[in-house]
């Protein structure tokens, strides 16, 4: 880790402060314009709660980076590490502009299906041209096949994939934020220490922001991330698996692109075991049901506290074996 630890832990800090200070402001203006969670089937929760949780999470992404691209335009860092930054935005800066701009535009789709409850192909179709635009920047998964068309057409479908394996995982009190966080954390690591430090910056944020927003979340839910925070943390999750270079010169083992497979396996397991079970029934795969990984968890005595605790577990035992 050669860049200085402290700017990843003002990253995390940043992140943590910037969501969980804007919450209790994201969750009164939800509140006050009706933007909120109904008591009704297969919920748990006996009276209305804010949908804030996605806008604070973004508030928790964006208002650091705003801030630190002030900080570095007006040539307030290190000299050391002024000209690290430089050199990285110079080869990384369009493509974390792209997304952040894709992270903007799940917010949005996913705020817009909250509140008017978008048809399943309209919602997919804006995932897809969101998914489209960032690898359009060139945040691609390669595979080592020199094909652009097979490339993009392979990160769309990772990208959409994981926002919607993240937007089922919601379903229980800090179930989702608290596996992006894990994951963030990971994939944090795994670039921090490969030396791809404005990576690891944006994973360690958006590992505070998450960190920022389950204290509302879990274990009593004063706010929920709603379709806009799944979708936003699903996005993110997919891009931090694509933006790190596992495999290099340094380090050539072709199968250490597997690592987001493990980092990510809780989320994407859970998304096959329910649209298998989904097609089973014969039922639309997008349409909810109790038979995901925490359902069954509770269906067999665990309190809804202890399954998320289990799955956490869980989460961050697959990320640790990346690291094996």
């Amino acid at each position: 880790m050669i860049f200085p630890l402290n700017v990843y832990l003002l990253a995390l800090a940043g992140g943590l402060v910037a969501s969980a200070g804007s919450l209790p402001l994201w969750r009164a203006w939800c509140r006050r314009i009706g933007h909120v969670d109904d008591p009704g089937h297969r919920k748990i929760h006996s009276e209305p709660v804010a949908l804030a949780g996605g806008l604070a999470v973004f508030t928790g992404l964006a208002l650091p980076v705003l801030m630190a691209t002030a900080v570095v335009a007006l040539g307030w860092l290190d000299p050391a590490t002024q000209r690290a930054v430089a050199h990285g935005l110079a080869r990384r800066g369009p493509q974390l502009a792209a997304v952040l701009g894709g992270c903007l535009g799940m917010v949005v789709l996913g705020w817009l299906d909250d509140r008017y409850e978008l048809r399943a192909a309209t919602k997919f179709g804006g995932q897809v041209l969101i998914a489209l635009l960032v690898a359009a920047s060139g945040v691609r998964i390669t595979l080592f096949v020199p094909s652009a068309a097979f490339s993009i057409a392979v990160t769309v479908l990772w990208i959409v994939t994981l926002t919607n394996a993240f937007n089922f995982l919601d379903n229980m009190n800090g179930l989702c934020a608290g596996v992006g966080a894990i994951g963030a954390f990971a994939f944090g690591m795994k670039a921090a220490i490969g030396g791809q430090y404005l990576v690891a910056i944006l994973a360690f944020l958006a590992f505070g922001a998450l960190l920022g927003f389950l204290p509302y979340n879990y274990p009593r839910a004063t706010a929920f991330l709603g379709d806009a925070g799944s979708h936003l943390v699903g996005f993110l999750l997919a891009v931090l698996a694509i933006l790190p270079h596992f495999y290099s010169t340094d380090h050539p083992v072709r199968l250490a692109v597997l690592n987001p497979l493990l980092i990510l396996a809780v989320p994407l397991v859970d998304l096959v075991w329910v649209v298998v079970i989904r097609w089973r029934l014969g039922k639309p795969f997008y349409v909810g049901d109790n038979n995901h990984l925490s359902h069954r968890l509770v269906r067999r005595g665990l309190s809804r506290t202890r399954a998320v605790l289990v799955i956490w577990l869980l989460a961050a035992g697959a990320a640790a074996l990346a690291f094996a």
